[in-house]
Formats: C-alpha cells, structure tokens, sequence
C-alpha cells in the first residue's frame, strides 16, 4: 500500500520487466505516460485499477491540494524495480 501526499508527483519511472497492478483506494490520483506523440493523462478514482506494462515510463500525479492518494500496487517480480528516469520520453533523432 502506498500513500502520496496531497499535491505530489512520483518522479519519471519504469518498473523494467515487472509488470504493476494498481488499484486506487481513495483519492483522485492522474497517471501520465507519453504514448510516442503526446503526453496521455489518465484520471483515477477509488476502484480503479490500473495495469503498467513493462518498462513504460511514466509518472503518479495527486492534483488534490488537499487528500492523499492511498493504491495498492502489486508487481508481477519479488523485488520492486523502480529505474527513474529524467524525463517522460525522448523523441530519438531520425
């Protein structure tokens, strides 16, 4: 179980091969990634689940300045793998 503060954000992260299972318990929490083109918000709410693939970057938002987000997160490795990384996505140059 996992607790953000009102107002926060993760930083930029993938999980490498792990996949993660998220399932909001309270709050409102945003999670972001760059689908390749653009930056993808995606809104939760208590009962939501959420499924992270593998290494896909992205980031947890808790825009509420005044509850915290409480997720249970499960991962489908024994170890939790967290690699930040310093932005969202990087366009490579063709």
């Amino acid at each position: 179980m996992v607790e953000n503060p009102p107002g926060s954000a993760t930083d930029n992260h993938h999980h490498g091969d792990s996949e993660a299972g998220v399932f909001v318990v309270s709050g409102h929490p945003v999670f972001v990634y760059h689908d390749g083109t653009k930056e993808v918000r995606l809104p939760g709410g208590p009962g939501d689940f959420f499924l992270v693939p593998p290494n896909v970057p992205h980031r947890e938002e808790n825009p509420d300045p005044n509850e915290p987000v409480v997720v249970v997160i499960a991962r489908t490795t024994q170890e939790p793998i967290k690699v930040s990384l310093p932005e969202l996505y990087r366009l490579e140059a063709s």
